[in-house]
């Protein structure tokens, strides 16, 4: 299957008429409002609210952590994960993210969707007992539908 026909299949199964639409105005207008620099901070604090709405119980293992996370994203019909995990990084691949109908919008919602994303797995993460100096942020994307996170201290 190519990236086209899994943005198409993603589009189909994920973006409920009217929701996602709303949401997507929604975001939209903030980021043409106050920009892109407040409005990624703004979603990176609703990320963390939504993480701090949702928690996660305490893992005991990579894979259990992986397996929570997926379970609460699959409630939310937002994709799943894969875990990387080093001696000194984790590295989460999000793959299956909600996406526009709308191909020229696909970028601006990708930044928009992962700052939330950015927020929610930095809270889990804390939550699991990472310290708050240890940060989160988003690496370079292979495609629309794959977003990669790294958890790493620069200390």
């Amino acid at each position: 299957m190519n990236d086209q026909q899994l943005l198409q299949y993603y589009q189909h199964q994920q973006t409920q008429s009217g929701w996602f639409s709303l949401i997507h105005v929604m975001i939209e207008s903030m980021v043409a409002n106050v920009g892109e620099a407040q409005s990624r901070s703004f979603l990176v604090q609703m990320g963390d609210a939504l993480g701090e709405r949702f928690p996660l119980a305490l893992a005991h293992t990579v894979g259990e952590l992986e397996a929570q996370i997926n379970a609460r994203l699959a409630a939310f019909n937002w994709g799943y994960i894969d875990i990387d995990a080093s001696e000194t990084a984790i590295r989460i691949a999000h793959t299956a993210l909600p996406v526009p109908p709308e191909e020229p919008k696909l970028m601006a919602w990708n930044h928009a969707f992962s700052a939330v994303l950015e927020g929610l797995y930095a809270r889990w993460l804390r939550e699991q007992g990472g310290k708050s100096h240890v940060s989160l942020w988003r690496e370079a994307s292979p495609s629309a539908t794959v977003i990669h996170f790294r958890y790493q201290n620069n200390q």
